[in-house]
């Protein structure tokens, strides 16, 4: 059992789910994730957890290394892409069609 930062669940799914397992920790895999690191010792930690929502089903994630300024999109074919900056806008594309993340906004 995981809990991310932030997630997304399409509709569709979280719809399948019964009213019983919509008001507990419901027993699906979020389609999108958002993590953010602020420890250090936790690193290898988080990047495991990000293998394993990907491994569960998620379609996209990403991890905000703001010790670092990076960032680690996952993809649903396990590739992990890193980005050695935060001044970046990351789109959720094709998971989350339109939504974009502009990181030098937030971090300015």
């Amino acid at each position: 059992m995981r809990s991310p930062d932030i997630s997304w669940i399409q509709n569709e799914r979280w719809q399948a789910l019964n009213n019983d397992e919509k008001e507990v920790f419901a027993p699906i895999c979020p389609d999108f994730i958002l993590e953010i690191l602020s420890l250090p010792e936790e690193a290898a930690y988080v990047h495991e957890k990000m293998k394993e929502y990907i491994e569960c089903g998620a379609q996209l994630g990403w991890l905000i290394d703001y010790i670092n300024s990076s960032v680690y999109i996952y993809n649903s074919d396990g590739g992990v892409t890193f980005i050695d900056s935060l001044k970046v806008k990351l789109s959720g594309d094709p998971v989350l069609p339109g939504f974009v993340l502009d990181l030098e906004s937030l971090i300015n």
